[in-house]
Order: structure tokens, then C-alpha cells, then sequence
């Protein structure tokens, strides 16, 4: 019984650093768009999304039920009339590159 509470306490304690984690990326992907920098904020969106891609899979979620889910948003987005697809197409542009990955 010991060892199984410790268990859950661990996966409790995991889940609450990658939400840190997201927090702090999310933090210097910020600071990294102030400098302008191009490195810093690339590293800063790639770590973001990592984050949240571990995060889903510690709650229960596979990683491709998070695409599935990406994919469906992204169509909504594209429907709903948000600036960014009006004015650039951005959400079909990239639910297009998800369904062109599998």
C-alpha cells in the first residue's frame, strides 16, 4: 500500500513541475519576443509545446489524441472568422500540415 501511494504522490509531484515547466517556457518565450530574438523564441514555442504534449500524456492523453484534438480546434478556428485565418489563412494553413503528417 506504502509503495502505491508513493507512487501516485510521484506522478502528483511530475504533473505539478511540467506545469511549472509550462509556466516558466511560456515565461521566456515572452522575454525572448521582447529581445527579438529568433533563437530564443524558436527554442521558446518548441519547449512550449513539448511541455504541453508531456503534460497531456502524464493527465491520460496519448500524443495523438492531442493531435486529434489540435486538428479539430484548428478546423473550428478556420470556421469561426478569427483574424488570423481571415486575414492569412494561418489555422487552415496549419491544419493542413497536421493532416499532411499522417
Amino acid at each position: 500500500m506504502l509503495s502505491h501511494e508513493t507512487d501516485i504522490l510521484r506522478k502528483l509531484r511530475l504533473i505539478e513541475g511540467l506545469k511549472a515547466e509550462l509556466v516558466l517556457s511560456v515565461g521566456k518565450l515572452f522575454q525572448a519576443v521582447a529581445d527579438n530574438s529568433e533563437k530564443a523564441i524558436s527554442t521558446g514555442l518548441a519547449s512550449v509545446v513539448i511541455a504541453c504534449y508531456i503534460l497531456g500524456k502524464r493527465l491520460g492523453f496519448d500524443f495523438s489524441a492531442l493531435d486529434n484534438a489540435i486538428t479539430d480546434q484548428l478546423s473550428d478556428g478556420s470556421k469561426e472568422g478569427r483574424e488570423a485565418e481571415k486575414w492569412f489563412g494561418d489555422y487552415s494553413e496549419l491544419g493542413r500540415y497536421f493532416r499532411s503528417k499522417r
